[in-house]
Order: C-alpha cells, then structure tokens, then sequence
C-alpha cells in the first residue's frame, strides 16, 4: 500500500473513532501522534485537522449531496471515509481529484459495506460536480 493510501486509513481511523467515543478530532489526533504506535504520517494529520477546521462546510456539503439518507444516517465508517475525501477534494491541490475519489472508494470496499463504495462514489461525484468549476 502506498504511503499515502496508509495515510488516508490512518486519517479515517482516527476521525471514525473521534466520531465513536464523542471526541474533539484534533486532540485524539494529538493522543496518537504523541503514542507514535504507529507512527501517525504527516499527510493523516493533514487530512484530520483539515477536516477539523472545515467540519461545518463538509457536513453541509455531505448532507446536501446524499439521496435517500442524512448525514446522520450514514454508517459511521462511510461519514469519516466522505469527509476525508471531501475536504482533500475541496482543500489540497496538491492531489487529483480522481486519485482522491478512487481512494476512498477503495477505503469504503475494505471497511464498509457492499453498497458503500458506489454510494461513496456517488456522493463525492455530485460534490466535485457542484463545487469545483470546470476549466
């Protein structure tokens, strides 16, 4: 797995347990970065604390772009993997989109449901259709 695939578990790791035990995102972050068990990669801390300072946005963007469910309804693995994603799509230029979309999409096939990597597709396709202006 590449570097930054490892990246982006770790970054959906820790945003799904934050979620889990009702926890503020960037101090979890901070209680594993500071266990170093394992190391926490640069570009998952990127990604968590991004997707901690942009949450409303992201949120907004996520329950705005789901058909038939709410954010709230969403199974929890599939939220974190959606916000990820979704704040790399919108914040960080320094990755193409369509890496960002496959990435998740292969998150969710590893740790979610069936269903849950073409809805995660879905969602991110109407997102980046919506948000991102084309040339």
């Amino acid at each position: 797995m590449a570097a930054r695939s490892k990246a982006r578990k770790r970054a959906v790791d820790v945003l799904y347990e934050a979620e889990l035990r009702g926890r503020d995102r960037r101090d979890l972050l901070q209680e594993r970065t500071a266990d170093d068990t394992p190391p926490m990669p640069e570009h998952a801390a990127r990604l968590v604390e991004g997707v901690a300072e942009h949450a409303t946005r992201i949120d907004t963007l996520i329950d705005a772009h789901t058909t038939g469910w709410s954010i709230d309804r969403l199974p929890d693995v599939d939220r974190a993997i959606l916000r990820m994603a979704v704040f790399e799509l919108l914040w960080a230029d320094d990755v193409p989109d369509a890496v960002v979309i496959d990435e998740a999409v292969e998150l969710a096939k590893t740790l979610s449901t069936d269903d849950s990597p073409a809805y995660v597709n879905g969602v991110l396709g109407a997102i980046l259709a919506a948000e991102v202006p084309t040339a």
